[in-house]
């Protein structure tokens, strides 16, 4: 789901938000009003009062949308299958303020899958970001193992954030470079 718009949006109810770029969690009132300048991954973020805020899929109702779809996986789903997943989901994955997702902004680095002793799955994640200094690092990360841990049999997500090697704009895709103008 991508959407760049300005669609009005009034809270229903107080809502918790993180405030962009700064990352700083904050709670919106209810009866708050502004506009919706980004729905990805299923978080939007919304214009209030002269600031840009991230609301998280799990408070979908208090702007009136429906929340992502839980995740589902095949009876007996192989490790492969489990993979496909979080690749899929990694790409669910965006910085409020950048309309691409972390894989094709080449900001993940490695993915790692290893079964526990339990038989449940842990995913390792090794990520950086655009910018060393980037408010929004923290919530990147736990946005990243939060929608890992939401795939059937991962009781783990392991999400390390790295700077070596920095990050540059060639490791974005192709097509994520075309959108920016990043040639």
């Amino acid at each position: 789901m991508y959407s760049r718009s300005s669609e009005p949006v009034r809270f229903e109810r107080d809502c918790a938000a993180v405030l962009v770029p700064q990352g700083e969690q904050v709670t919106l009132p209810a009866g708050s009003v502004g506009y919706i300048t980004q729905a990805l991954g299923g978080s939007w973020t919304v214009f209030v009062e002269g600031n840009l805020f991230r609301i998280a899929g799990r408070d979908a109702d208090a702007i009136g949308k429906e929340p992502p779809e839980p995740l589902q996986l095949p009876e007996g789903a192989s490790d492969e299958d489990v993979e496909k997943l979080v690749w899929r989901q990694l790409r669910t994955c965006f910085d409020p303020e950048i309309p691409i997702n972390i894989v094709d902004l080449g900001l993940v680095y490695e993915v790692g899958l290893r079964r526990r002793e339990d038989g449940q799955r842990l995913v390792e994640v090794r990520m950086t970001l655009t910018a060393p200094a980037c408010g929004m690092g923290e919530i990147l990360v736990d946005d990243v193992r939060s929608k890992l841990e939401l795939i059937p049999t991962v009781a783990e997500a392991d999400v390390e954030l790295v700077f070596d090697p920095p990050w540059n704009r060639s490791m974005m895709s192709e097509a994520a470079r075309l959108e920016t103008g990043m040639f």
